[in-house]
């Protein structure tokens, strides 16, 4: 099988050897360590201050953002959030469940967000702002620094999804004065689904500290009391944390962040040429393309049948779309453990199906 999917995406072997081997009990000092050099080196990657937290959670990034929400904001807020997708319209629907006052910004799939987008907002007393990074489901990556401009401007609170843009597009916590970073543990860490990570700004402490959440499991002024001697307060997925200490140390050695990124740009660019060379029948739908996914627009074709297809004859998973997407934008990622020989595995599969006007 050939994964090229946003999410698990292909694991390495060390990372895949882990995970066959028992799990081991985790109440220990030796795996109190393994947690201390996770934290250490995704606030090194995200280039978050030394006062800023890391924590782990046992859900998938969804559970993270609704952390975030129920732990930080409240009915006093005012929050901007920006909806261009699926992921856009999750922190939509966890703004209402938690009755956060928000304003919604509706973006048009594969659009890039511009500085008209936020003008009318300016000075009218938001207190928060929510985005991805990258919203996955369409692959529209939107301008942080522009996001970071306004909210230093308007004193908000920045929480941004990168769950599929970390490791994978440049993010520096620091200078866009972000306060809660969300990525998850199946994206461009390459381990299997199952750890949600959070890093949490001095501001956002603050703000833990003094709120009260509505959920004992996702508390997280209880999970950074556990954090604090390596743990956890629940059982977590002690196996995928193994995995992440791997995968973090394998990016440290192999010269850290910048150089991950690199890959996966050339990945990106290597499947992107490609698609030109060969003339197949795709648009890229996107605007402002980040190097995780290329997201297609098949001309000829529905989106779900070229997914079928590919799945069911070739061996090969691309990543389909839901709801109103199915037919009309599939996508191709780059994370995880891919190489230039893979993309030309699904490059011949494209022009067989060419070739038998399928497509």
């Amino acid at each position: 099988m050939l994964n090229f999917t946003v999410g698990p995406v292909m694991s390495n072997d060390k990372v895949r050897a882990i995970g066959a081997e028992q799990v081991p009990y985790f109440r220990t000092q030796e795996f109190s360590e393994v947690m201390f050099e996770n934290e250490r080196l995704v606030k090194k990657f995200s280039n978050a201050t030394k006062d800023s937290k890391v924590v782990f959670l046992t859900c998938s990034g969804s559970g993270a953002m609704e952390a975030a929400i129920m732990n930080t904001l409240n009915k006093n807020d005012k929050a901007l959030v920006i909806n261009g997708g699926s992921f856009g319209q999750r922190f939509v629907e966890l703004l209402k469940l938690h009755e956060i006052p928000f304003t919604e910004i509706k973006m048009e799939h594969g659009k890039a967000l511009k500085p008209e987008h936020l003008a009318p907002y300016e000075g009218k007393g938001y207190t928060a702002f929510l985005l991805q990074k990258h919203e996955t489901s369409t692959g529209v990556h939107y301008d942080i620094d522009l996001v970071s401009s306004f909210c230093k401007r308007n004193g908000c609170f920045l929480i941004v999804d990168t769950i599929s843009s970390f490791l994978t597009d440049s993010f520096d916590m620091e200078a866009l004065g972000a306060d809660i970073m969300i990525t998850g543990s199946q994206k461009a860490l390459a381990c299997p689904p199952g750890i949600a990570v959070m890093v949490l700004s001095p501001s956002a402490l603050i703000r833990i500290a003094n709120s009260k959440s509505c959920c004992q499991y996702f508390d997280l002024k209880l999970a950074l009391c556990n954090q604090e001697r390596g743990q956890t307060p629940w059982t977590p997925a002690v196996s995928v944390l193994l995995q992440i200490n791997e995968r973090l140390k394998e990016i440290d050695a192999e010269g850290g962040v910048q150089v991950e990124i690199n890959h996966v740009a050339r990945m990106a660019s290597y499947f992107r040429n490609k698609l030109r060379e060969y003339r197949l029948p795709f648009e890229i739908v996107s605007e402002s393309l980040s190097n995780a996914v290329t997201p297609l627009h098949p001309t000829t074709q529905s989106a779900y049948e070229i997914f079928l297809k590919l799945k069911n004859e070739y061996g090969i998973w691309i990543c389909p779309n839901g709801g109103d997407m199915k037919d009309t934008i599939f996508r191709v990622g780059h994370l995880g453990d891919l190489k230039e020989k893979d993309y030309d595995k699904l490059i011949k599969a494209f022009v067989d199906l060419k070739n038998k006007q399928f497509i």
